[in-house]
């Protein structure tokens, strides 16, 4: 009955195939197999007793993939997994989906292990194996991910016992005199591939500045929000006035080179917060955010890596 099922599946997905599947098309760019001692490292005990998960742990990162793709809550990610013949297919068909406990245990064992990072270095070591490593500079950057911050007032903590869905870490900023609350994503992205290389994410509060994700000898590409803060590697940051000394025509002719420079870096975030709809964190911590945040980009670079393909890149 399985074989036949299985073959029940293959045959409807045909269809889909001639429609075109740009995930099938995905699934091939990397070595999945790679990330799943990372994963099955998480479990000391490998029976079902010791929490191991009844499925694939490539199928269960392959799934937060999805998830940040398409902006799916865990238990719409469970029906869409169930429906959908091209999200079965990028899985391998597998005989047992995931309910949507699964899925969040899964990710919160990934956020207190801190595999999720591990999975990322993974990524970034197969995209420099494919020649892709940075050459020419990288551009850092910071964007609000907006969490719920329920009824209590933006100066009371929440408490771990609080019956709000406020975020447990998420605070309070300002940016152009709108309010942000929840948390913030920075990344470096290089001028070369436009891959997202570096993440790291903190609550909304935390200054762009207080982030350097440069690394020597990269030049790192920067707003104005970075004036003034030390880089690791050279710094091309945009300079800004202060009180009393404007700056001169030689820094606003600077200014617009790297700006020039820094413009492809909206894009990840136009694809990630537009396309994905992953804007906005239904998570309670910095954590689970930065877990959420890795598969958001880990998604990000596999679309790009797939337009580098096509332009024949690599």
């Amino acid at each position: 009955m399985t074989s036949f099922i299985d073959f029940a599946f293959r045959e409807e997905y045909e269809r889909v195939r001639i429609l075109g599947d740009k995930l099938s098309e995905i699934e091939k760019l990397i070595n999945w197999e790679a990330f799943q001692p990372i994963v099955a490292d998480m479990y000391d005990n490998k029976t079902e007793k010791g929490g191991r998960p009844n499925v694939n742990e490539i199928i269960m990162i392959k799934i937060l993939i999805l998830q940040e793709w398409h902006g799916l809550s865990d238990p719409e990610l469970e029906r869409q997994i169930t429906y959908r013949i091209s999200f079965r297919k990028f899985l391998g068909f597998p005989a047992t989906i995931p309910d949507y406990s699964t899925v969040w245990i899964f990710r919160e064992r990934l956020s207190k292990c801190g595999k999720d990072k591990k999975i990322w270095q993974e990524l970034q070591r197969q995209l420099d194996a494919k020649g892709l490593k940075v050459k020419k500079g990288v551009i850092q950057d910071a964007t609000f991910i907006t969490s719920d911050p329920g009824h209590a007032k933006a100066d009371k903590p929440r408490g771990d016992q609080a019956k709000t869905r406020r975020s447990k870490d998420g605070t309070w900023t300002k940016k152009n005199n709108k309010s942000f609350f929840g948390y913030k994503l920075h990344s470096k992205e290089d001028t070369d591939y436009g891959l997202i290389r570096e993440i790291e994410t903190t609550t909304a509060s935390v200054h762009d500045s207080q982030v350097d994700l440069s690394k020597p000898g990269e030049v790192a590409y920067r707003d104005k929000g970075y004036f003034g803060a030390a880089s690791k590697g050279h710094s091309a940051t945009m300079k800004r006035s202060v009180r009393g000394h404007p700056i001169g025509i030689s820094d606003i002719l600077r200014n617009k080179r790297i700006s020039k420079k820094r413009a492809p870096g909206e894009r990840p975030y136009a694809v990630i917060k537009n396309v994905f709809k992953s804007s906005h964190v239904m998570v309670t911590t910095v954590a689970r955010t930065s877990v959420k945040m890795v598969f958001a980009s880990f998604g990000f670079n596999l679309y790009q890596l797939l337009t580098l393909k096509k332009k024949g890149v690599y």
